[in-house]
């Protein structure tokens, strides 16, 4: 045993002393960072990257060591506080709503505290940590999202400690789920199984997920699973899975007419009958007449109220400001144009693409995906994980890139006053552009050397 112990630290010792390192720096992000520290948050993401990169490297057909890696690299922050997110405040804050008979659609938090007092007893911490953002609006978690918030809480009697090591606890546990079948779906696609370490090793999905509790994991898990039972034939089960992503986010419904030529019309109008019915049983809980207003205007903020790490948007209003266009108005009349646009697009790539092979699927969510964030006036480094998972089952890897360049948008919280640095942002933007242009040319060229052979 022992001589098996040193023949093995003999054979792996790098990538263990790496794997040593990452749990130091993880660590260093989870329990020593303050977010407004952007050099240090920088210098520590990007150290971290580069081991993820350098494991992969090493260890690619080592799944259990990596495995093993990623989960410890998870565990490390099993403790830690968000320290880039306030989100996990109001995700306590509607849990525990529900958990006191009160639907979350309904509430405006700060206006529950003027009106009613204290409602629960850690009030005025939850909503003070939440922001005057956040406890202005109504909630936009769908109801899968609620269920999920209001057992964390239950199970943790009310604590917001505990709270969080419950909602990490899921998260966590969804990751392992996407590992799991992932690799088994990028084995049924005949493609290199070490792709999806890209995803359970990558430093946004283990920072951003279970460091910062986004929901995206979660979303992903319910998403592949369904994609993997779709492959086997298992329409029925799938689509009431589909579901259950589209009720932790909305994303997935973006997706829905692609499946259109991969089953058909006639299976297809099922498949979307079982997705609504389900979708509509998780709704029913919290239906009262006012929740479709309510989060209609909630989910309409995104589009015209808000903005964050932009693209195409930060051009336009560079542009237009030079033409005295006023700031509050032109996000709002680009916030009405976006949504036609992005329609426009899923009808093209549903109609004009050969979407009948999982894998010609998935390419067309990929650019749909990324065709959306593009255009998207708020484009938080949370929301690329979805295109990093997708890309995996796809020739392109333009999503690894920005996952890491996405970084540098962090340095609005760097400031009192949230301001982005546009130039580091056009450095994130022209890192993405360029290697996905780089990508569609070599793509282009090996198809057209294939046609000549």
């Amino acid at each position: 045993m022992i001589q098996r112990t040193v023949s093995y630290w003999k054979l792996h010792k790098i990538p263990m002393l790496m794997v040593l390192f990452s749990i130091l720096f993880y660590m260093a992000f989870g329990y020593d960072l303050d977010r407004a520290d952007f050099i240090k948050l920088l210098s520590l993401y990007s150290v971290l990257f580069f081991l993820c990169y350098k494991l992969i490297q090493f260890e690619k057909w080592n799944f259990k060591f990596l495995a093993i890696s990623g989960t410890l690299f998870r565990l490390t922050l099993l403790f830690a506080e968000p320290n880039l997110s306030q989100d996990f405040y109001r995700f306590i804050w509607d849990g525990q709503l529900i958990n006191n008979g009160i639907n979350p659609y309904l509430h405006i938090p700060k206006d529950m505290i003027i009106g009613g007092g204290q409602i629960m007893n850690n009030a005025g911490e939850l909503i003070s940590g939440m922001g005057g953002l956040s406890a202005s609006n109504y909630s936009n978690y769908p109801p899968l999202n609620q269920f999920i918030f209001a057992l964390s809480t239950l199970l943790s009697g009310k604590s917001i400690v505990g709270s969080v090591l419950m909602m990490r606890t899921i998260i966590i546990l969804s990751d392992l789920g996407i590992l799991y079948f992932g690799r088994k779906l990028l084995q049924k696609l005949n493609k290199s199984t070490h792709l999806i370490f890209w995803y359970f090793l990558n430093p946004m999905v283990i920072l951003e997920l279970t460091g910062n509790l986004h929901f995206e994991g979660v979303m992903l898990f319910f998403f592949i699973w369904s994609i993997y039972l779709l492959f086997n034939k298992k329409w029925l089960l799938g689509a009431i899975v589909y579901a259950l992503s589209i009720s932790i986010k909305l994303v997935p419904l973006l997706f829905l007419p692609l499946f259109l030529k991969y089953f058909g019309i006639k299976k297809s109008i099922l498949f979307y009958g079982v997705v609504g019915i389900t979708s509509v049983l998780l709704v029913l809980p919290f239906y009262s007449p006012e929740f479709a207003d309510n989060y209609i205007q909630t989910v309409g903020l995104w589009f015209s109220n808000f903005e964050f790490n932009a693209g195409l948007y930060n051009v336009i209003k560079k542009v237009a400001v030079n033409f005295d266009a006023k700031p509050w108005e032109l996000i709002k009349d680009y916030g009405k144009i976006t949504p036609i646009i992005v329609i426009a697009l899923v009808a093209l790539f549903t109609f004009v693409r050969d979407n009948k092979k999982i894998s010609s699927l998935m390419t067309s969510m990929l650019w749909v995906l990324t065709f959306y964030y593009f255009l998207s006036a708020t484009v938080h480094p949370w929301y690329i994980i979805f295109l990093v998972v997708l890309c995996l089952f796809t020739e392109f890897r333009f999503p690894i890139i920005w996952s890491f360049s996405i970084i540098l948008s962090y340095w609005a919280y760097s400031n009192e006053g949230f301001k982005e640095n546009y130039w580091l942002l056009s450095i994130e933007y022209i890192a993405v552009y360029g290697f996905m242009i780089y990508e569609i040319l070599r793509l282009y060229n090996k198809k057209l050397l294939f046609h000549k052979n």
